[in-house]
């Protein structure tokens, strides 16, 4: 556990980072930033490297506050809560994320960092079309492959990446309002993936229920 005092400069040097990249994040702009001089900086961290890399470690785990539910009961919803949490943290990084971006082919470890958090939720995603699987809302005999469902979440989360990294700028191609265009993405995934509107075993009692009560006694 970070204590408060060394949470505080990497506060700062996340700051300065976004501001001003790997080059323009210097010693003295941070301490500046952390309200302490540049030898509390060495004296914590050793370095200006060791200071950014921890930094970026730290930002780069997406607290993701949302969790699925260990049995899906409304997958729409479920997965619109989650993506929703997902896009909210995007947005509050994403300067920091598009500084690493940038910085990125100069410094490999940058790029690691910026690729944590969409790789775990890329994993959050797969876990859940598993759920999904396992109690009946994507039937086996479903004509959607797991190439397929594993493009299928690529795409999901290369959207919902995109529209927090960029609604900002690109104003054009993000028209509608956020919670309509995280719907959209969640029923576009959903039907990508061959998910039902209700779990197959609950569809099939209720065609034998009904089947059963549409019977004509002779």
């Amino acid at each position: 556990m970070i204590d408060d005092h060394r949470q505080r400069i990497l506060h700062a040097a996340a700051r300065v980072y976004a501001q001003h990249g790997w080059r323009g994040a210097t010693t003295r702009r941070i301490a500046d930033e952390a309200g302490v001089n540049e030898v509390t900086l060495f004296r914590q961290f050793g370095s200006k490297d060791a200071l950014l890399d921890l930094m970026m470690h730290e930002c780069s785990r997406i607290k993701q506050e949302a969790t699925f539910p260990q049995e899906p009961v409304n997958p729409e919803q479920e997965l619109l809560d989650w993506v929703s949490v997902h896009h909210s943290a995007l947005v509050s990084m994403r300067a920091i994320v598009r500084q690493m971006m940038s910085d990125a082919e100069n410094r490999p470890d940058v790029a690691d960092c910026a690729t944590h958090g969409p790789s775990a939720a890329m994993a959050h995603v797969h876990d859940y079309v598993v759920k999904l699987r396992r109690h009946g809302w994507i039937t086996e005999s479903g004509e959607v492959t797991p190439a397929e469902v594993r493009a299928a979440a690529t795409m999901l989360m290369g959207a919902v990446f995109a529209d927090g990294m960029n609604r900002d700028i690109m104003p054009t191609m993000f028209t509608q309002p956020v919670p309509e265009t995280l719907r959209a993405y969640v029923r576009i995934f959903l039907r990508g993936v061959g998910a039902l509107q209700e779990p197959a075993h609950r569809a099939a009692r209720t065609v034998e229920r009904d089947s059963t009560s549409t019977t004509v006694p002779e």
